[in-house]
């Protein structure tokens, strides 16, 4: 039954993607949309391909990339620490969980020429702002997956003599991890986003800068073909942190 629930899914899914690209290109080709401003998918997706098999275009790709994975390797385990250090503590948590929502709501672009004075227009400048753009949806959701143990799993552990660690091992940490890798895959949308906009705002190098030089020169297919490029590997990234996810989430089921 599950895999027929998940066959049913996939071709749903196909069916969506299939009829975006039918619309997009029926209003390309009808003039509904201008396709100097909006080229029709038969031009773009050629483009992806020519892309991909261009050197140049690739180490722009890899750049990316690396800025994205090493701000992931630095804001996980820091949004996921201070978020258990906030749900630890009562004081921590009153004193500075307003905070960390106030900042969460505000547009974090507002923010990028400040990372641009600290920080240069380097590597350096795009991975901060990856790692700042993904912690406070860490934090948020790591304080919540804390709050989310049900308690009467804890009286029960308490009860029967565990100890400190043997509750947080065996209750906590089951309970809280697929709220916690939720959270992580939110943080690496919010990431490769940041990510892309630094380099578009200013950079040497990488997909944002190579979206930024096709807009100014009008190059609108290789223009697309890049967002669809950038979107395949948001894609690839959410996907696989969503099947760890659901793997972390089966012991309740089970």
């Amino acid at each position: 039954m599950r895999a027929q629930a998940d066959r049913r899914v996939s071709l749903a899914q196909g069916a969506a993607v299939l009829a975006f690209f039918l619309l997009w290109e029926a209003a390309s080709r009808s003039g509904l949309a201008d396709a100097r401003l909006l080229p029709p998918p038969s031009i773009v997706l050629p483009k992806v391909v020519e892309l991909l098999a261009d050197e140049t275009f690739r180490r722009h790709l890899v750049i990316t990339i690396q800025e994205m994975l090493l701000a992931g390797l630095i804001a996980a385990p820091l949004g996921i620490g201070i978020g258990l250090a906030l749900a630890e503590s009562p004081y921590l948590g009153r004193a500075f969980k307003p905070f960390f929502h106030f900042v969460a709501a505000v547009p974090k672009s507002v923010f990028l020429p400040v990372f641009i004075l600290l920080f240069g227009i380097g590597f350096g400048q795009k991975v901060a702002f990856g790692v700042f753009q993904a912690l406070f949806v860490l934090v948020i959701a790591t304080s919540a997956a804390v709050a989310a143990v049900p308690e009467e799993l804890l009286r029960l552990a308490r009860a029967n003599g565990a100890t400190r660690r043997q509750i947080w091992v065996e209750i906590h940490w089951n309970a809280m991890l697929p709220l916690i890798l939720e959270g992580l895959r939110l943080g690496m949308i919010f990431n490769i986003a940041g990510v892309i906009f630094a380099e578009m705002y200013v950079s040497r190098a990488g997909l944002g800068q190579r979206f930024s030089t096709w807009g100014e020169s009008f190059r609108m297919p290789e223009l697309f073909a890049g967002v669809l490029i950038a979107a395949g590997l948001s894609i690839i990234v959410n996907e696989t942190l969503r099947a760890l996810e659901r793997r972390a989430g089966a012991w309740r089921t089970s």
